[in-house]
């Protein structure tokens, strides 16, 4: 019994889901601009802010713009970010009906596109790592377009039927979907193969991350992707997607650019690599969001966790 109201409930999602999807694929994009205002003015002026986590945006906000920023500057990205947010999930879903190699120069616009291709013609596997900034899915669906293929790494979705639609979509430009659990000798088969595998490396990582200065605050961040680029001596491509401002909003589709902020190589000389590697990609990533705050996904607690002698200390006292 149980089983079967599982699977009702998926179906019930899944179809909910798609009705939305139907309603979100027809706007145009000066309809899309209205509507994500709307709503961005609802979750940052209307909702309790316990309930859409103004606080932690607001708090984020602050340690990028330091100890001068005043209240309306930081209202004001909060909510510009979640205009940004609201905009974005259209744009994606209609990313396959819209973007195209025939329409893509009026589109996207590239910057530093000569690293990237040389990065990608050294017959070593490259790692393209971005951050939750701009349309990170627009970048993955530019780079499969234009024939580059890469792997990228997801947690499986509770509802098989939405797993499986979005597997699908992502998958359309020729890239594969990795499972964050199950799939690692994939991901390492890929990389000893020489491909390319694309990864969002700003999430906190918890006790067991290497702490490096992230908008001048020490932030736990992955020490895998550092391990992983020297073990198969991979390149770590930097890049990032943002939206352009809308010159002609009234257009077919909006504009964006995708830039390569920096190329890492593993295998120059470095004293401790591993905190070296993950200082430049993040302080990279730090670059790139500076250019549109307003872009990034600020409500994500990126200081959840502290260093262990911060952590130590504050038990020390309050022994």
């Amino acid at each position: 019994m149980r089983d079967h109201w599982t699977t009702f409930r998926h179906q019930a999602e899944y179809l909910l889901f798609r009705s939305v999807v139907c309603v979100l694929q027809i706007l145009s994009p000066r309809q899309n601009r209205k509507l994500a205002r709307f709503g961005a003015w609802l979750l940052t002026d209307l909702l309790p802010r316990r309930m859409t986590r103004y606080n932690v945006a607001a708090e984020n906000i602050r340690r990028m713009l330091g100890p001068d920023a005043d209240a309306a500057g930081v209202h004001a990205i909060v909510r510009d970010m979640w205009e940004h947010l609201l905009r974005m999930v259209p744009e994606m879903l209609q990313a396959s009906r819209k973007l195209s190699l025939t329409n893509c120069r009026e589109c996207v616009v590239f910057r530093d596109r000569a690293k990237v291709l040389e990065a990608m013609t050294t017959g070593r596997p490259v790692m393209i790592l971005g951050g939750h900034f701009g349309n990170w899915e627009m970048s993955m669906a530019t780079f499969g377009m234009f024939g580059v293929p890469m792997g990228f790494i997801a947690r499986a979705m509770d509802n098989p039927l939405l797993h499986e639609w979005f597997q699908r979509g992502r998958e359309k430009y020729g890239h594969r979907l990795y499972l964050k659990k199950g799939n690692f000798d994939g991901i390492t088969d890929l990389m000893g193969a020489g491909g390319n595998l694309g990864l969002l490396g700003d999430q906190d990582a918890g006790g067991r991350g290497v702490f490096v200065d992230f908008f001048g605050t020490p932030a736990s961040t992955y020490k895998s992707i550092a391990l992983m680029a020297m073990e198969y001596k991979a390149l770590i491509v930097v890049g990032y997607c943002r939206r352009l401002p809308d010159d002609d909003i009234a257009g077919r589709w909006v504009r964006y650019e995708v830039g390569c902020e920096e190329v890492i190589d593993p295998c120059a000389d470095y004293e401790d690599p591993i905190r070296e590697i993950t200082e430049r990609y993040t302080q990279a990533l730090e670059r790139a969001i500076r250019r549109a705050p307003e872009q990034y996904f600020w409500v994500h607690r990126r200081w959840k966790s502290e260093p262990r002698r911060k952590v130590r200390a504050a038990e020390r006292r309050a022994a």
